[in-house]
């Protein structure tokens, strides 16, 4: 099952705020419905995002509405990861050529989404083979796996990739706070795919490290400053510390997509803060809900995408 597709005219989408529990679709006809899905999460991931950016200006082309005003909206969704606009971007450019084109551009995004990730993830394999043999045990946090993507992950996809090559030792996986896509999504893929995985709380994740359980972090990116900066889930930033301290690789594996060049740091980038009921409930108490976090490049081992293996170099 793909996590996002166009079918008929229409997006059909994994409902993801359901899982594991229930595994259900949305059938998403409009922007507004679309725009509703990727603030609640149920279509969520930085890659899922581009193609959902991409589909979501075929739906309002289809629409007849005002199309620039819609692709907009959709921009402004989920701030943070900067695919959403990416995808929006690429085929908003077709707008003139004709609704096929822009619905042919989307499809585009859609399928290369697939074979992207898959080159990314076998890249990352390799790369972590030839530096630390087999078995490698991998810690990694959020979910970046084939429901963050189309159908194949970014730093699951380099875990799968490793699987399948018999070079996967244990994965462990932090559960990801406050919403749980570790425990509740990353650990429900890999059990899916037949790895061995524990499931840690986040603030056991450095200590994971320490203890030398982990040989790499592996984690996705939901937004890559030109100065190789790394914007990720929040509970990235003390795994690549951590990680730096033990002399393990911290590896981030995303799509070119990702990197933002007319980004220059970390600094500039706009972080999403999240509903404070989503960490305190209905409770009358005060929570800062960050949603990402930034790591410096210089705790970026490296940066494995589809097309290239960047290692503290510039990105442009």
């Amino acid at each position: 099952m793909r996590t996002i597709d166009w079918v008929d005219g229409r997006i059909i989408a994994i409902e993801q705020t359901l899982l594991p529990d229930v595994v259900t679709t949305l059938r998403i006809d409009t922007v507004d419905q679309l725009v509703d899905a990727i603030r609640r999460l149920a279509i969520r991931g930085a890659p899922a995002l581009g193609v959902a950016g991409a589909l979501g200006v075929a739906l309002a082309a289809g629409g007849g509405g005002d199309v620039r005003a819609e692709a907009a909206r959709l921009r402004a969704a989920r701030p943070t990861a900067v695919n959403l606009a990416w995808g929006v971007d690429r085929v908003l450019a077709r707008l003139d050529d004709g609704l096929d084109a822009v619905v042919a551009e989307a499809v585009h995004v859609l399928e290369d989404d697939v074979r992207r990730n898959r080159a990314l993830g076998l890249r990352g394999a390799r790369w972590l083979v030839e530096r630390l043999g087999g078995p490698v045990n991998v810690q990694t946090h959020c979910n970046a796996g084939a429901l963050a993507c189309v159908e194949w992950g970014t730093a699951l996809g380099v875990v799968r990739a490793l699987h399948e090559d018999g070079a996967l030792g244990h994965v462990y996986v932090d559960e990801t706070r406050p919403l749980l896509q570790g425990s509740r999504l990353t650990a429900w893929e890999l059990a899916g795919m037949g790895v061995a995985h524990t499931v840690v709380v986040d603030s056991a994740g450095p200590t994971v490290i320490a203890k030398g359980l982990a040989d790499a972090v592996v984690v996705g990116a939901d937004r890559i400053a030109a100065n190789g900066d790394v914007v990720n889930k929040i509970g990235t930033y003390p795994l690549a510390l951590a990680a730096a301290r033990a002399g393990i690789p911290f590896v981030v594996a995303a799509p070119e997509s990702t990197i933002d060049l007319a980004t220059p740091d970390g600094a500039h980038v706009e972080i999403e803060v999240r509903d404070p009921a989503e960490v305190v409930g209905d409770r009358a108490t005060a929570a800062l809900n960050f949603a990402f976090d930034v790591t410096p490049a210089d705790l970026v081992t490296a940066i494995v995408t589809d097309e290239r293996t960047i290692c503290g170099k510039p990105l442009g």
